[in-house]
């Protein structure tokens, strides 16, 4: 059948039909999200650190630089000599003593209690039509409960003794953009360097820990 031929509805059929006014688009939400977040995070970490050294250190420098640019005819010269003497003794003990005692007690915290007037959370279907545009076409209730306990106690002790001698001696002669010109350089280095250790190095770390969680 044709549009044309499609018969008018008389003025008691339209009296007849119903309709529910819609709320304006502006203020009507698709969506109704109810995220509820119960997050509980218990951290403990205890630390205990001893640390105990010994050092000696030697660490003489000679330097000498020299240098010609752009010069014509010109004479460069460096010269580092050095002599060194170093005797380091080390007469002692290097103890470090880390003592730990922790007593870590976590709770567990209460779970979540249910809705008020004993239900499921999930509310019953409108019983007319026009309710069921009230809200949203999509009811998102997200309940999320998280209990997290972490301890970490930690403990450590270093001990050390150490010698460290380290004489450096350098020399540098340089002709840049110049000819006829001589450069030279010289670096002698005498170094005499004993080192002795008459003791010991101890580190004792002990640890007891008693975690309830």
């Amino acid at each position: 059948m044709s549009e044309a031929n499609l018969r008018p509805l008389s003025i008691d059929e339209l009296a007849a039909e119903g309709g529910t006014a819609l709320p304006d688009k502006e203020v009507y939400s698709l969506l109704d999200l109810n995220v509820d977040i119960d997050l509980a995070l218990d951290l403990a970490s205890p630390i205990g650190l001893a640390v105990a050294g010994n050092l000696n250190v030697a660490a003489p420098i000679d330097a000498a630089v020299s240098a010609n640019v752009l010069s014509d005819g010109s004479t460069s010269q460096a010269l580092a000599d050095q002599g060194v003497a170093i005797q380091q003794g080390i007469t002692g003990e290097a103890v470090a003593n880390s003592d730990q005692d922790s007593a870590i007690g976590q709770g567990e915290t209460p779970a979540p209690q249910p809705p008020a007037g004993g239900g499921t959370g999930v509310q019953a279907p409108p019983a007319d039509i026009a309710g069921a545009l009230d809200g949203g076409l999509l009811n998102v209730d997200v309940n999320l409960a998280a209990d997290l306990d972490l301890a970490a106690p930690i403990n450590g002790a270093v001990a050390l003794n150490a010698n460290v001698a380290a004489p450096i001696d350098a020399a540098v002669a340089a002709n840049l953009g110049s000819v006829g010109s001589e450069a030279t350089a010289l670096a002698q280095q005498d170094a005499i360097i004993q080192q002795t250790i008459d003791g010991t190095a101890e580190a004792n770390a002990e640890q007891r820990s008693n975690i309830e969680q």
